[in-house]
């Protein structure tokens, strides 16, 4: 009968040591989750930048190769929680080799994480060199919207524009280069000098 107990006795204990085992497991693996769960979290939350990079300059470019535009400015700044971009004297400059080249610079600006989509605030400058077919233009305003892959610049606030002799001044603006189209939307003055002759 001692066998009997002995043996009944060995598998309790073992029975209790797997028990044992398999709750400490399962807490070890709860504890596990919870802490990439609080992770994540807090990645998520994070506000902060995680680099940044000084005197850069990024180039976009065709399936062909050929540069399309670039970015670059004095500092940019990555921020993970919603993989932007925050730009310090940006100058964004397009590099069309059929077009004349617009340069855009600001005090500051944000893009997006693959740069499709890119604001300029604070003293925006907009210049257009002369060309065959056009006379210098500058534009200036205290912020703009550009979506180079769509090739379009918007803005709501005030703009002033000049072209040749020409000076117009409004509010709300919209140009796409690929279609040619450019309006003013409200509020719109323009002041034209008389060709000499």
């Amino acid at each position: 009968m001692s066998d009997i107990n002995s043996a009944n006795r060995l598998r309790m204990i073992v029975a209790l040591v797997i028990a044992a085992a398999m709750a400490l497991g399962s807490l070890w693996v709860r504890e596990v989750l919870l802490r990439g769960a609080g992770d994540k979290a807090s990645s998520a939350a994070r506000t902060d930048p995680d680099y940044f990079v000084d005197n850069f300059r990024f180039v976009k470019t065709l399936p062909t190769g050929q540069a399309r535009y670039s970015v670059a400015g004095q500092r940019m700044t990555h921020f993970p929680n919603d993989d932007s971009y925050e730009i310090t004297l940006p100058v964004v400059k397009g590099l069309s080799v059929d077009k004349p080249a617009v340069t855009m610079t600001a005090l500051r600006g944000t893009a997006n994480s693959d740069a499709s989509l890119v604001e300029m605030f604070g003293d925006v400058n907009i210049d257009r060199p002369e060309s065959a077919q056009a006379a210098h233009l500058h534009l200036s305003s205290d912020f703009m919207q550009f979506l180079p892959d769509d090739q379009v610049m918007q803005t709501t606030h005030a703009v002033e524009i000049h072209q040749g002799a020409t000076v117009m001044t409004g509010a709300g603006f919209y140009t796409n280069n690929a279609t040619l189209i450019s309006k003013l939307t409200s509020n719109v003055h323009a002041i034209t000098q008389p060709h000499k002759h």
